[in-house]
């Protein structure tokens, strides 16, 4: 490589030349990072992932019959069937789904009542169609929400995708604390209502029971003595009017077991509308004959009592708390959970004293609230996939900075110079140009957003040696040039450089090859591309940048 040699050569000559390099490199590297906070590369733990199933959770307003829920979920799997790629879904009324990976973490257990369902999908397999499933996902969200959501005013319908990384209940949790349950839940509404109109977030909810009046049957033993009827007859038709039970039961020749007949009193048609009137003229038309063959209605044998519910209390680390919930669609989880939490502090101003946690903690983002009437404090405390994403990226940055050390050590004990030692950590340190400026140009050439993950910064690691044996190779080469030939500095460099170029570029070449299949995988893309991309800035930064300082320095 003739001209390589003759080109450093001259670089090397003239002093405008090499600062013209490195200023070049330096306005590189701060473009590259700069991509950053303007958005036009986005980081996230992990990027969606394509799998062949998700679900869907509907929550109905509280105190919705199962009629109600059911004509909701029907009209989600009407959307459904129109989808080719859909195979089948299962509707479970009532109740979670038996459960999966997504389930575990995401409450499915709690789901337990007449206005709450949960909708299985299943689709074919990944490799066989071109849409994954968490862009399907993206799709059909506003259509079925649109579409089925007005059904019944206030009903919340999630989308639920299989988790990609970590097990978190979703991609932006708020824990709201405070001192007694009202007050909590009234914040955790304010809370719920600024994430709704955050940008970016989607399926937003609180987790927790709603508060309503429900009535009580209570039986009055003295009117049941004195009417002639059995508390045990009274109980029977109560049952069978609310709950249902078998009657009787019918033998068949295709079953070894006798099948039980079960009745109900079909809900529909039970309550014209919900009030305790409406209660006590149903209970009227339900009579019972006592032991003179007297009909007697069940009203005037019980007692309708209104009682407050017992939503389910939760708690964590023994302070009470709720947890709202929001879902990113096709976003990064840090930019609108800053916008979001601008925008708290902002309103929370007016009537709160707003503290925000000290330092770089763990919980940097928290948010401290006193009301300045009556003093009563809560804690917003961030959590989710969010509080993963940064903690994950701060202990890789962490891992990161002690690999430099650690690389920065190890040189200077081998050259026994900080300036040679110096230069090839800066050289090192460059590639995450190639890194930043990948993820962007994958970003503008995909179907869909292409995230700077963790799985790209473990890649930005790795090719902190790969950079560093590059410059390794050129110093020593030139320091052997100048000491058994006699060459002189400028030349020595320039035929090192000019040497060492085939074996790098193939090395490169090999890495770039064996790394293509991971940047086509929907969570090691990140892996992929940063090596990719990354080692291409190394072998530029390696045969341009590192000479030009090896020349200016004067420990070789």
């Amino acid at each position: 490589m003739k001209w390589l040699e003759k080109f450093i050569y001259s670089v090397n000559g003239k002093r405008r030349k090499r600062m013209m390099v490195i200023i070049i490199t330096f306005v590189a590297l701060a473009a590259s990072i700069m991509m950053l906070p303007t958005k036009l590369v986005l980081a996230r733990m992990l990027p969606g992932k394509s799998a062949n199933t998700f679900s869907i959770y509907v929550d109905a307003p509280t105190g919705s019959s199962i009629e109600q829920t059911h004509e909701i979920t029907d009209c989600v799997v009407d959307v459904l069937t129109h989808e080719k790629e859909v195979i089948n879904s299962e509707v479970f009324l009532g109740m979670g789904a038996p459960l999966d990976y997504a389930g575990l973490v995401k409450g499915s257990t709690l789901k337990q009542g007449e206005n709450v369902a949960e909708i299985v999908v299943n689709l074919t397999d990944k490799h066989h169609r071109k849409e994954p499933s968490f862009l399907m996902v993206h799709r059909l969200r506003p259509v079925i929400q649109s579409k089925c959501q007005t059904l019944l005013p206030q009903t919340s319908i999630k989308m639920i995708e299989q988790p990609a990384g970590p097990p978190t209940m979703a991609s932006i949790v708020v824990e709201v604390y405070g001192e007694n349950a009202k007050s909590i839940r009234h914040m955790a509404e304010k809370v719920k209502d600024i994430l709704t109109r955050t940008k970016g977030l989607v399926d937003v909810d609180i987790m927790a029971d709603e508060f309503y009046t429900k009535y009580e049957l209570i039986a009055d033993s003295e009117k049941v003595a004195r009417s002639g009827v059995s508390l045990e007859q009274l109980n029977k038709i109560l049952y069978l009017a609310f709950e249902g039970m078998g009657v009787a039961v019918k033998n068949s020749q295709n079953s070894p077991d006798q099948i039980p007949l079960f009745i109900v009193l079909d809900k529909s048609k039970m309550f014209d509308k919900k009030s305790k009137d409406a209660l006590d003229a149903k209970l009227s038309s339900l009579r019972l004959m006592n032991q003179r063959g007297m009909m007697v209605p069940v009203n005037e044998l019980v007692n309708i009592v209104p009682v407050k519910n017992s939503p389910i209390i939760f708690s964590k680390d023994l302070k009470k708390m709720l947890n709202v919930i929001a879902e990113t669609d096709m976003e990064s989880q840090v930019y609108p959970l800053l916008d979001a939490r601008e925008k708290m502090i902002k309103e929370f101003s007016k009537d709160y004293i707003v503290t925000k946690e000290p330092g770089m903690s763990t919980y940097m983002f928290d948010l401290h609230l006193k009301d300045k009437k009556t003093g009563e404090k809560y804690l917003l405390r961030w959590d989710g996939e969010m509080k993963v994403t940064l903690d994950t990226f701060r202990d890789l940055g962490g891992a990161f900075i002690a690999a430099l050390i650690l690389i920065f050590l190890l040189l200077v004990i081998y050259y026994k110079s900080f300036a040679i030692s110096g230069i090839i950590l800066g050289g090192s340190f460059l590639s995450i140009i190639g890194v930043i400026i990948g993820h962007w140009v994958a970003d503008l050439v995909t179907t869909y957003t292409f995230f700077l993950t963790a799985t790209s910064l473990i890649g930005f690691i790795a090719l902190m040696g790969i950079s560093s044996r590059n410059s390794l190779l050129l110093i020593d080469f030139t320091k052997s040039l100048m000491e058994e030939k006699g060459m002189e500095k400028r030349e020595a460099i320039a035929v090192a450089t000019a040497t060492r170029a085939k074996p790098i570029m193939l090395t490169a070449v090999a890495i770039i090859l064996g790394s293509a299949l991971l940047a086509t995988d929907p969570i090691f893309g990140g892996l992929g591309v940063a090596l990719i991309s990354g080692t291409v800035a190394a072998v530029v930064v390696s045969l341009l940048f590192v000479p030009v300082l090896m020349y200016g320095t004067k420990a070789l």
